[in-house]
């Protein structure tokens, strides 16, 4: 994947040099020179100067190719002012945005752009966001600690009891469209083809969900 990461401060540094270990594509963008110390030595690492929102920059980061975008700059505007220019304008599939304030989160989720608050989230959370494209949070609750994921379920799952998925404290399917139409499931509903669930998942658990579809999904 090409990943667009722009902060380059303890967040972003850290979350580069994850993602590159990993072997991805990342594009490093920060206004100071400086903060590109922090960064490991790596060939899969690209430093880019300037303004997280001047699509200049951007574009000279390949933000028209980019798989994913993050935007933990320690400025809120910044990062919301970027982050919404990588999804309207260049319609990155998968942009998340730290917002330090809990007042403006609600309001740029609502526009789309999943959140991260600055002291409850780990780099390794931001990290299972942006690699999992189908478990982008809808809707999140506190400061990140309980979230609202939705994911479509593979046909061949179709027969087994929605009640099976759930984990006592810390994944719960809490609703589900089929056909157009939303329910709340009952202990014996069961999964149908093309059904799109809804999870209520304790972001520590957000990786073991992604595991487990993951390994239905045969990947």
């Amino acid at each position: 994947m090409r990943v667009i990461v722009v902060g380059c401060g303890r967040v972003g540094s850290e979350l580069a040099a994850l993602l590159a270990a990993e072997g991805h594509d990342v594009r490093v963008v920060d206004r100071q020179p400086k903060a590109f110390r922090r960064l490991p030595d790596s060939d899969r690492i690209r430093r880019h100067e300037g303004n997280g929102y001047s699509r200049a920059v951007l574009e000279a980061a390949g933000i028209e190719h980019a798989d994913a975008f993050a935007a933990v700059t320690s400025g809120d505007n910044s990062n919301i002012v970027s982050a919404r220019t990588a999804k309207d304008t260049y319609r990155v599939p998968v942009v998340i945005a730290r917002i330090h304030d809990p007042r403006r989160a609600d309001i740029y989720r609502e526009l789309g752009i999943p959140t991260i608050a600055s002291v409850r989230w780990t780099v390794h959370q931001v990290h299972q966001m942006l690699l999992h494209r189908h478990l982008t949070p809808e809707l999140s609750f506190g400061n990140g600690e309980t979230l609202l994921v939705r994911s479509e379920l593979p046909a061949y799952l179709s027969g087994r009891r929605l009640a099976e998925f759930d984990v006592d404290g810390e994944i719960r399917v809490v609703e589900i469209t089929r056909g157009g139409r939303s329910l709340v499931p009952a202990h014996g509903t069961t999964a149908h083809p093309g059904d799109l669930v809804t999870f209520a998942v304790a972001a520590t658990a957000l990786g073991r969900l992604r595991g487990f579809l993951d390994r239905e999904l045969g990947t």
